[in-house]
């Protein structure tokens, strides 16, 4: 049973992650040959403020 975690800046719109959980779940299908009900994927949506990157927080700009 594949499990994926997405952890990613946020927010992102209710059709955004359906179209990621749909593309994903597509990926594990066709590349490991299981069935689709036991593809599993989470995700994480991080504000922008608790994400840095060389040396300043995304909501920084």
């Amino acid at each position: 049973m594949p499990v994926v975690t997405i952890r990613m800046s946020g927010p992102r719109t209710i059709d955004q992650k359906r179209q990621i959980v749909e593309g994903v779940t597509s990926t594990l299908v066709e590349a490991l040959g299981v069935d689709p009900s036991l593809v599993t994927v989470l995700l994480e949506e991080l504000d922008r403020e608790n994400i840095g990157r060389g040396g300043r927080l995304l909501a920084d700009g």
